[in-house]
């Protein structure tokens, strides 16, 4: 019985689509065996389409790397359905190698860290043909050097760069060389996990706009994972904001940004600065710390945090639903 649902999901442009998606973990709580449930990802639902980016936000345990981790496929889902380019991915049930590779080259990711990223061993062009190397065997050797050579070009390094090895590339040029890795079995999803937060505040913007230019030219889709707000605002046409698993909030960025509905999206924004040193901004500082995901609070998951809360928040997790500007999952949105 396969996996894999070859029927196109019904809004054919969609090219992630997900349902209910969750990813929980079973781990050791103490002494005698005693186990206990995390849940990293709970009850997800968005989609994404071609030449768009959607954004993930939120603080570290959100659940953003868990949801970056089960749309490539690395991890699979506990609950909820997954479509990947129109393909439709069972949570019940576990791919196969085979099935695995059919999808593979349809999303691809790009890490946060271009220094622990690349292989120190091997040469740039090495790196860079490897994965097709892998999944494609029937490409001749010439033809993989020249697709290798063709994409150093296309995210701006010279052709000599090929036979170099990484420790003598800068960080901004590796992550130029991890982004072509992603490109070579050229896919429709780009998963974006944190893909400058280590570099140098100067070259983040290179990267961001080389991002850009990609995605106008190959009408890619951006699975974009980030905590900084002011890049997500250049980047993103739709925000998801995550808090301890869930998704509290989702709709256009304009949306977002401008009329945020969510107490923890309010305090997230009012975090993030403002290059306009005449706008007044009142920054709101959350009581507490993020909550355990082994304990998780009852009811919604931020009242322990929230000035709001009142006893059904302590009673009962709010659903995600529509309001007036977006989605969002409070019982008091501001």
């Amino acid at each position: 019985m396969s996996g894999i649902d070859s029927t196109v999901y019904k809004n054919s442009e969609a090219l992630i689509q997900a349902s209910g998606l969750s990813r929980h973990y079973t781990v050791s709580s103490g002494p005698f065996g005693r186990t206990a449930t995390v849940k990293a990802l709970s009850n997800a639902s968005f989609e994404l389409q071609a030449g768009k980016t959607l954004a993930v936000v939120g603080e570290s345990g959100c659940g953003k790397s868990t949801l970056a981790r089960v749309v490539t496929m690395i991890e699979t889902p506990s609950a909820g359905e997954l479509h990947l380019d129109g393909h439709r991915i069972s949570s019940e049930l576990v791919l196969s190698d085979e099935q695995r590779a059919s999808l593979r080259a349809s999303v691809q990711i790009v890490f946060q860290d271009p220094f622990g990223s690349l292989n120190p061993r091997q040469t740039i062009g090495r790196i860079l043909e490897e994965p097709v190397l892998i999944n494609r065997p029937a490409v001749a050797a010439a033809a993989r050097q020249q697709q290798a050579r063709d994409m150093l070009a296309m995210v701006g390094l010279r052709p000599e760069h090929y036979d170099r090895y990484p420790h003598m590339f800068s960080g901004g040029q590796r992550q130029r060389i991890a982004v072509a890795r992603a490109l070579m079995l050229e896919p429709r999803i780009l998963v974006l996990d944190e893909p400058v937060s280590a570099l140098d505040l100067s070259i983040q913007s290179q990267i961001l706009n080389l991002m850009v230019e990609l995605q106008e030219r190959l009408n890619l889709a951006y699975l974009f994972i980030s905590h900084d707000l002011s890049v997500v605002k250049h980047m993103a046409d739709d925000v998801m904001v995550m808090y301890l698993g869930r998704v509290v909030e989702y709709g256009s960025a304009k949306s977002v940004f401008s009329t945020p509905r969510h107490p923890y999206t309010q305090a997230l924004l009012s975090a993030t600065p403002i290059a306009d040193p005449t706008r007044e901004q009142t920054r709101i500082k959350l009581k507490g710390e993020l909550p355990s995901p082994l304990n998780p609070p009852a009811g919604c998951a931020f009242n322990p945090r929230c000035w709001k809360t009142e006893q059904r928040c302590r009673d009962e997790a709010p659903k995600l639903a529509d309001d007036e500007q977006h989605k969002v999952a409070c019982y008091f949105p501001l």
